[in-house]
């Protein structure tokens, strides 16, 4: 199973830059390129909320869950 993160295709849609949301929801840019690449092992429900009310999406909209079956080891 593998978790998807969709946060370029959001920022493309609202024509907002990596560094304008990390701006305003008050996380670093580092920060914020580890939760865009998937290398973020987790995501605050409070960061979560801040980018979603930044982007005007739903959390469904960002994150993705794709079954990659039984074999597949993360």
């Amino acid at each position: 199973m593998a978790i998807i993160v969709n946060l370029d295709v959001m920022l493309a849609k609202r024509k907002m830059s990596s560094g304008e949301l990390a701006s305003r929801i008050g996380l670093t840019q580092a920060n914020l390129s580890i939760l865009k690449t998937g290398k973020a092992k987790a995501v605050r429900f409070s960061t979560l909320s801040a980018i979603c009310k930044e982007l005007d999406c739903q959390p469904g909209d960002i994150l993705e869950f794709i079954d990659m079956g039984e074999n597949y080891d993360e």
